[in-house]
Formats: C-alpha cells, sequence, structure tokens
C-alpha cells in the first residue's frame, strides 16, 4: 500500500477505540500504513508478526516486517523504559509514521490492537495523526465462563482468547466443574447433571462424556492466549459445586449438606484432591501453565461450627498446595459466610468478591486478600434463567460503575488492594436449550463495555447513547464473527437463483436478526434430509425424527409443525433472532418457537383441592413452583447445502436491524 501524504486539515479529535485512548493530543491530517512494519527490538518481532497476520486476516493486506531506518508511512515498533507506562501501557505517535512504543512486549502489543481498531473504521486504513498515551487503571481485566454446566466447545474459547485480546482483557477464567440444579432432575442428585471437562489419567471415567478438553487441547489454549496477551485461570471449583466428583467417587460426598458438597470430614476427600491438583500442577511444564490457579470455595454450608471450622481450614491447605507448586492462589470469597477461628493464609491470595454476604470487601481487604471486582447484582450473567441479568446493563455499568464498586460498597479509585475486575456467565439451567451463540449474543456487548471500565475506569468522555451506536464499528477480533453479521443491516447480503443439492456458499452463517427465503418445489425427502449446514447447525428439510421441517445445534432438536408436501411449490421464510425463530408460509406466519416454558412437576407440588369421594376419580392437580425457560434459537446455517431432492430457488437472505 503506497504511503499517502499527510492532509491537512482540523486538529484530530480523540479517535474512537475501545477500551479509551486515557489522553490524547490531536495533530493534522493522517497517515496511511506503507506496508512495511519496522521493529527496533528483537524482543518485539513476535509482536510485529501477530500484527501482520491480523491485519492480513482483517484487510487482506500483507505487511513486511523490517528493520532499519524509517519511511514515511511505516509502523514503528519500539521498546523504551518508561517507568509511567508499567507493564501494560504504550504511547502511540502518528505523524509522517506510525511509532508504537512501550515499556514491555505486552504494552507494544496492546498498542497494535488500538492501530487495528482504528484501522477498521478508515476505507484506506489512514491513522489520525497525533500523540496518545495509554495506561490502564487496573491490573486485572477479565471474564469467567462456566464450562461446566453448559459445554463450551474449545473452538469458542479460542475465539474468545482473540476477543478478549482485541479489547486488551487480560484473563480469561474457566470453571471447568460444576453441577445442574437437583429440583431439575427428579430431587436425584445421582441423575442431576454434572461435568468435569479436562481429561484426568488420574482418574479414569472422571472427565465428562458430553464435551471435554485433552490435556493437549489445555495446554494449546493458554498458550494461544498467552501469544494474545491473555492469561487463563483455571478453576476446579471445590468443596462445593463438586457432584461431578461425588458421581465418580461417591463416598466423598456428603451425607449432610448434599452430594454437590464434599465429605469434609473425610480423609479420601483430601487424598482425592491432592492427586487431582497433583496431576495438572506438577513437573516442569504442567497442564496448568499460568501464573494463578482457581480452588473455588464457593457456596458451602455454614450450618454448624465444626464444618464452618472444617472449611476454613480446607480452604486455607489447598491455597498453600497451590502455592507449593509456585502458582498464586485464587478463590471465592466465603469467609464471612464461614466466619470462625481457624486461620487462612491471605498474603498474595486473590479473591474474587461476588456477593459481600459472602465475603464482606472491607474486611477482607483488611485482612490482607488482594480483590477481584465481580458484583453479582451487576456482571452476572446468568441466560435465561428469570434472575441475574440476561443481558447486562451496560448502561448502567459505563456510566456508573467500576471495579472500586463492588457491591454496597465504594473504593477509592486505584485503591491497592483492588486487583481490577471481571464479569461472567453462569450456565445455572443446565438443560434449558442455550447455545453457544445465544451465550456469545450476551458476551460481547459486556465485554466491550467492561473493556472500557476496567481499564479506563471512571476516566471516559463519550455519552453512552454515541458509544453505544460507535461500538458497532468494530469487529468482535481479527477472523472471528461469532455474532455471524453478513453485510449492513435491511441488506439482502446473499442471493441465489437456484440452489443445487451439495454446493457450497461463500458465508458460514447469518446470526440475529435475519430472514431467509426461498421458494421450495417440493419432493419426497428422506428423514435427515438437510437443507444447509454451517459448523455450528443444521436446518432440515425432514428432520432425523419425524420428517419436519426443523433445526439442530449444540445438541438439541428443534422443529415446526410443517412437512415438505410432495408437487407442491410454496415461499417458505425463516426469520429469527435472540428469542425466537419463525416460520413463514407464502408470507403468512405459521409458528414462531421462542422460549418454552418447562415446570417442574414433584409428588410434593402435589395439591389436593378435591373432595374426597365425591367422584369415582379424582383427577391429579399440581401446583409447580420451579421451572426453566426452554430456548430455541438458531444462528441459521448456510455453508453447505444438503443432498435434497425438492428443488429450492430464489434465495435471499436478508440482515435485518
Amino acid at each position: 500500500m503506497a504511503f499517502s501524504a499527510l492532509l491537512h486539515a482540523e486538529i484530530n479529535p480523540k479517535p474512537f477505540v475501545i477500551p479509551e485512548l486515557k489522553t490524547w493530543t490531536g495533530a493534522e491530517g493522517k497517515v496511511v500504513p506503507s506496508g512495511r512494519i519496522v521493529v527496533k527490538s528483537s524482543k518485539l518481532q513476535g509482536v510485529a508478526q501477530a500484527l501482520a497476520a491480523d491485519y492480513q486476516e482483517m484487510f487482506g493486506t500483507a505487511l513486511t516486517v523490517a528493520k532499519g531506518s524509517v519511511k514515511p508511512g511505516d509502523i514503528v515498533l519500539e521498546l523504551k523504559k518508561d517507568p509511567t507506562l508499567g507493564d501494560e501501557g504504550y504511547k502511540l505517535h502518528a505523524t509522517s509514521s506510525i511509532l508504537i512504543s512501550a515499556a514491555t512486549e505486552k504494552g507494544a502489543f496492546w498498542g497494535t490492537r488500538t492501530l487495528l481498531q482504528l484501522s477498521e473504521q478508515a476505507e484506506d486504513r489512514g491513522i489520525p495523526c497525533g500523540t496518545a498515551t495509554d495506561v490502564p487503571e487496573y491490573r486485572l481485566r477479565g471474564f469467567m465462563i462456566d464450562c461446566g454446566r453448559k459445554f463450551i466447545p474449545l473452538a469458542y474459547l479460542q475465539k474468545l482468547t482473540k476477543m478478549l485480546a482485541y479489547y486488551k482483557m487480560n484473563t480469561l477464567q474457566i470453571h471447568l466443574n460444576d453441577n445442574g440444579f437437583r429440583q431439575f432432575f427428579g430431587d436425584d442428585w445421582d441423575k442431576t447433571q454434572a461435568a468435569f471437562r479436562l481429561e484426568s489419567e488420574t482418574y479414569p471415567g472422571l472427565t465428562a462424556k458430553d464435551g471435554s478438553y485433552s490435556k493437549k487441547e489445555f495446554i494449546d489454549l493458554q498458550k494461544l492466549a498467552e501469544k494474545n496477551g491473555v492469561t487463563i485461570i483455571p478453576e476446579i471449583d471445590v468443596p462445593a459445586h463438586s457432584l461431578a466428583f461425588t458421581h465418580y467417587k461417591p463416598e466423598i460426598g456428603s451425607k449432610d449438606y448434599g452430594m454437590d458438597h464434599l465429605d469434609l470430614f473425610n480423609p479420601e476427600t483430601y487424598t482425592f484432591l491432592d492427586g487431582l491438583f497433583k496431576e495438572y500442577l506438577e513437573g516442569p511444564n504442567p497442564v496448568f501453565r499460568g501464573k494463578r490457579v482457581h480452588i473455588g470455595t464457593d457456596e458451602y454450608s455454614n450450618r454448624d461450627t465444626a464444618v464452618v471450622e472444617k472449611f476454613r481450614a480446607f480452604t486455607d491447605r489447598y491455597i498453600r498446595l497451590v502455592e507449593s507448586y509456585g502458582k498464586q492462589a485464587v478463590v471465592w470469597g466465603a469467609l464471612t459466610h464461614a466466619k470462625g477461628k481457624t486461620p487462612v493464609k491471605s498474603e498474595n491470595v486473590l479473591m474474587h468478591i461476588w456477593y459481600n454476604g459472602f465475603a464482606n470487601p472491607a474486611d477482607m481487604k483488611e485482612q490482607g486478600y488482594q480483590l477481584v471486582s465481580i458484583p453479582d447484582g451487576y456482571v452476572y450473567i446468568v441466560p435465561a434463567a428469570g434472575y441475574y441479568y440476561d443481558y447486562l446493563n451496560t448502561e448502567y455499568l459505563y456510566n456508573s460503575w467500576t471495579p472500586a464498586t463492588i457491591g454496597s460498597q465504594k473504593f477509592e479509585e486505584n485503591d491497592p488492594a483492588i486487583e481490577g475486575g471481571m464479569f461472567a456467565v453462569w450456565n445455572d439451567h443446565a438443560g434449558n436449550g442455550i447455545s453457544v451463540k445465544d451465550i456469545h449474543h450476551r458476551i460481547f456487548p459486556a465485554l466491550q463495555t467492561l473493556a472500557v471500565k476496567c481499564w479506563s475506569g471512571k476516566n471516559t468522555s463519550l455519552p453512552f447513547a454515541d458509544y453505544n451506536t460507535r461500538r458497532l464499528s468494530l469487529s468482535e477480533a481479527p477472523g472471528v464473527n461469532e455474532q455471524g453479521r453478513l453485510g449492513k443491516p435491511e441488506t439482502v447480503v446473499l442471493s441465489r437463483d437456484e440452489v443445487k443439492s451439495g454446493e457450497t456458499l461463500n458465508a458460514e452463517e447469518i446470526g440475529y436478526n435475519y430472514s431467509v427465503s426461498f421458494k421450495i418445489n417440493g419432493e419426497e425427502e428422506a428423514k435427515g434430509t438437510e437443507l444447509f449446514r454451517s459448523a455450528n447447525a443444521v436446518f432440515y428439510l425432514s428432520d432425523p425424527r419425524n420428517g419436519l421441517l426443523g433445526f439442530e445445534r449444540d445438541g438439541y432438536l428443534n422443529t415446526f409443525n410443517y412437512r415438505v408436501e410432495k408437487g407442491k411449490e410454496v415461499t417458505l421464510t425463516i426469520a429469527g433472532n435472540n428469542k425466537s425463530v419463525s416460520l413463514f408460509v407464502d408470507g403468512k406466519l405459521r409458528e414462531e418457537l421462542g422460549p418454552k416454558t418447562l415446570y417442574v412437576i414433584r409428588e410434593r407440588n402435589l395439591a389436593n383441592y378435591q373432595v374426597e369421594g365425591a367422584y369415582a376419580t379424582s383427577p391429579k392437580v399440581y401446583d409447580p413452583s420451579d421451572k426453566i425457560y426452554y430456548q430455541r434459537t438458531l444462528v441459521f446455517p448456510l455453508r453447505h447445502a444438503g443432498n435434497f431432492r425438492s428443488r429450492i430457488t430464489s434465495l435471499e437472505v436478508k440482515q435485518a436491524e
């Protein structure tokens, strides 16, 4: 790409990026990259190569990594001692060339994320001239995803590390085990969903059968994250939320507090857990590569003094066990809930404060814990559960929250006890039909907003309405389009006069909100006949069970009460959003598959309103209290046409607003 001369114009205002630049001094004009990255330190070779790869991925333009003198339009990467920048800060200086300088490789990498965001907002990839100094307010900026109750495929986690990195979020916590709620599984612990998602050779058979990660996959994921400036915190959640372990070894389950609790008075519990942690922590190249390991310690019973003291001893033991392998221990805050006399180590221990009733932030600070602000009332997403947030209130968070606010307690900004902030997705309602695409749809706007608040703190200058509009102009990450956005809203993004059986289209999928319309001249189709398939979903002309129109994703099959008729030509339109999928036949709504309420019926829900003996038979009447909201959404697949017999014509795919 040829160098474009500086254009003399007005002084450039602060450009839009996420997170917002901390300081900006505007100059006149812009500089268009020449196609070269000049590296001033061999330590930045990897950063330069990553930038070149991402630039190629996003814009189709190859950048050459070079050394030597700087020419107009060059991107220059430089390491420079500057104590004001810390470990993650950087300076960006755009004049005749574009200079990114930092004290560390990570700081320089964050600078390249800013460069990419600026580039994607200009057709000529030009960078506005000026100088930015950008340093985060908080050291830890992150996200936690619950993989225990909903398996999250490795491919998504890989993309998630790139998304976090693109917005300068540096921490991904992976919650490796958990279980569903017993009331949704017949009040039977043995039938209740539970999973541990990581390969174990110490305990063959422990790993979940419905989705897991091999040790190699997990190691490679951490390596990918490291290349993107992201630290993965693996979490083994004990001694509560531990039904996966008691399913495997029932004798270590608590008979007093429930089988999702480990029995803290049984020596076998400690033998089992010591072996589990050892498997992932020992040796020169452990499975858990990062500097931090989370041991859980969330929501254990505090019914009596004896169990409280035992829980405190358990927490202290596993903090020290993790430390014995050279790692920093991370825990959920629980020591107000479990207040007692048994000492629990606090020095160099990171504590997630999620609910002040479980751990009072001021008290935990006084005891010496480093705090992570992750207050449930602000930053917990529980998809389609009917409690906590389904989607975070990003407007409130943007305007009013920083990691210094933990529940009802407000600390001073930059309080040294607060390491940073995170948000979380908890997949509490195992089996509720939620898809990874649904989860992503909730994550992404929250990720962008939390990135702003954890990097910039209270130092935001844009009104929320402006921020919320302009954030939509940015990609999810280089090469990542999990939302399935195709083209501009209210446009036809893909069309075909005829779709041939077995052909491949030039789009993977289309995300919410969309309409897919086509004419079909029906033929008799065998059960399982596909119309389209992507890497994530299948749309059936004839579903495998009943031969109906329907779709499958994430292991769930949903069907319309409609069957393709032989010899009949109709126009079918499928319209989908984040709540439902609708079928239109010749322009008329035939059926809408929206959230479906499923009630939990148990014997204790029996309601007796009948007069005994009044009739020969009395129907059973129930008064159910618990319910889940089963989700029937679809990001529509487009990549591969199936082997159908019907004739498909006039395909038109639209991206709605």
